[in-house]
């Protein structure tokens, strides 16, 4: 297994030539924004001690996605990845409404269908802000974050 860094250095470059060499990216900005802050959150779990196990999960039974599933220590953590570019609006972490936790719950659900009952688990929100003015984005964690919103 690579170093963090190391891996982040390569994504990156990967990531300088592909938009050298590849077609433009014509997804909306919000949404390029949001896979950008997935992507921080991701190396920031990692640097946490988090061994994230998989990116956008989604069930064929179920609707809506998770954004990363990763263990901390011996607990699975389902964790929701909110981007900001600006803090007028209200906090990423509030974005996370009754509807889209009772979404979490029920995919996770799923992902825990193939593990051992007595396995342990919770739900992190991971803020991502992007300052117009700061290369590196401002990450926030909450874990164990409450189901019953």
């Amino acid at each position: 297994m690579l170093p963090a860094g190391l891996t982040k250095t390569v994504i990156r470059s990967l990531d300088w030539v592909a938009q050298r060499v590849l077609p433009a990216d014509h997804r909306p900005r919000h949404q390029r924004i949001g896979i950008r802050g997935e992507e921080e959150a991701y190396f920031h779990l990692r640097k946490l001690g988090y061994s994230i196990v998989a990116r956008n999960f989604r069930s064929p039974r179920r609707r809506g996605e998770i954004d990363l599933i990763g263990w901390d220590a011996d607990v699975l953590c389902f964790i929701e990845v909110k981007t900001r570019t600006s803090r007028d609006v209200k906090p990423p972490e509030a974005a996370v409404d009754r509807h889209k936790r009772r979404e979490l719950a029920e995919v996770a659900r799923e992902y825990r269908r193939r593990l051992p009952p007595s396995c342990q688990w919770r739900i992190d929100i991971v803020s991502v802000y992007y300052d117009g003015s700061a290369s590196r984005p401002q990450i926030e964690v909450f874990r164990n974050a409450s189901l019953s919103a």
